[in-house]
């Protein structure tokens, strides 16, 4: 399935509600995506590796590859 999802900066929030369309909340989808990316041990640790801070508030296009890698499209 080809769709328009591109790999670019995206606020926390915005990357999440993507994923979790269907959340009751911004901060409810963030919770969810961060739970999955808590889940996947190599996910996270190559996160870390590339700078990824627990308090960032936007994910770089760095590391939102690594997701969509890890985790698929949303």
């Amino acid at each position: 399935v080809m769709t328009d999802f591109k790999i670019k900066t995206y606020g926390k929030s915005e990357l999440a509600l993507l994923y979790f369309p269907d959340a009751s909340s911004a901060h409810t989808a963030v919770n969810h995506l961060m739970s999955w990316i808590r889940r996947s041990p190599q996910l996270k640790e190559q996160l870390v590796k590339r700078g990824y801070r627990k308090s960032a508030k936007f994910f770089t296009p760095k590391e939102v590859g690594l997701i969509v890698e890890y985790l698929g499209e949303p």
